[in-house]
């Protein structure tokens, strides 16, 4: 694909999430003040406290945390926030008068959190940002050292706090619920359904068991460097790759060659290469 059509697919990417973030937080989270972090967060406190309705909270936030963040992180950084900090809010407004879906806080939590999770996948996949409060955390983790993962809940936290303060306690319990949702949609929408495992294998016939592997499993490896914690002596170590079905047939090789080898499987998010996903 070249620049031109990544370009493209970023915009659609970004048009799509967005809308997606927009439809779900006016039909599930604003009517029910399910304030679950971020700029749209803080916008239904507004709303709640003042009436102002929130597409305009979000664009007097967005607008001037983009230009602190253009003044401090440079022209790269607004060229993939420029965009989402103006259409999130415009399409927020457009579907401002849309009936909610349900009047449940709890299902309204959850389905709302998810297309919150799927947009921001979408607009994350897309390599753009709909800017907010991430801004703010990207600022703090620069100029003060704290881990960026941090600084976002600290911002989530604090607008979930208040949630529970001006609106109702049981409001933040929603708002946190919505809020894991939409990670674990996130999540989900990044590396999709797939799960991939990986394997380490410390054998005395590391021989054996690679050529099972490389011909009767057809899978690649890498040979690992290791040596014995308490011998000292050394023991490579085999990493194989492979599919959640491929698990089974893998154990059964290399119980046929080496039945004393040490096994270490785990899940892996996302696996990028040959024989997998194109990167």
């Amino acid at each position: 694909m070249g620049p031109k059509a990544e370009a493209l697919l970023s915009v659609v990417l970004l048009i799509a999430g967005s809308f997606l973030i927009a439809f779900s937080f006016n039909v599930f989270l604003a009517p029910l003040g399910i304030a679950s972090g971020g700029v749209s967060g803080i916008s239904i406190l507004v709303q709640h406290e003042t009436g102002i309705p929130p597409a305009y909270t979000q664009w007097a936030l967005n607008v001037p945390l983009f230009l602190v963040g253009l003044w401090l992180l440079g022209k790269k950084f607004a060229l993939k926030t420029a965009l989402g900090s103006f259409l999130l809010p415009l399409l927020v407004l457009f579907t401002s008068h849309w009936k909610p879906l349900t009047d449940n806080a709890m299902l309204a939590s959850i389905y709302g959190g998810i297309g919150v999770g799927a947009g921001l996948g979408l607009v994350f996949r897309g390599r753009a940002s709909t800017g907010g409060l991430d801004l703010a955390a990207q600022l703090l983790h620069r100029y003060t050292g704290i881990r960026l993962g941090l600084a976002v809940a600290a911002f989530d936290g604090l607008v979930i706090a208040s949630a529970g303060i001006l609106i109702a306690p049981e409001n933040a319990l929603y708002a946190l619920v919505g809020l894991f949702v939409t990670s674990k949609t996130i999540d989900f929408v990044q590396t999709g359904l797939a799960t991939s495992k990986v394997a380490f294998i410390i054998s005395d016939r590391p021989e054996a068991i690679m050529q099972s592997v490389l011909h009767d499993l057809d899978r690649g490896l890498t040979k690992l460097d290791g040596h014995g914690g308490f011998t000292g002596a050394e023991r490579p170590v085999l990493m194989i790759v492979v599919g959640q079905g491929e698990v089974s047939k893998l154990k059964s090789l290399v119980r046929a060659a080496d039945p004393g080898a040490f096994v270490i499987i785990s899940d892996t998010a996302e696996v990028l290469g040959e024989g997998f996903k194109l990167p």
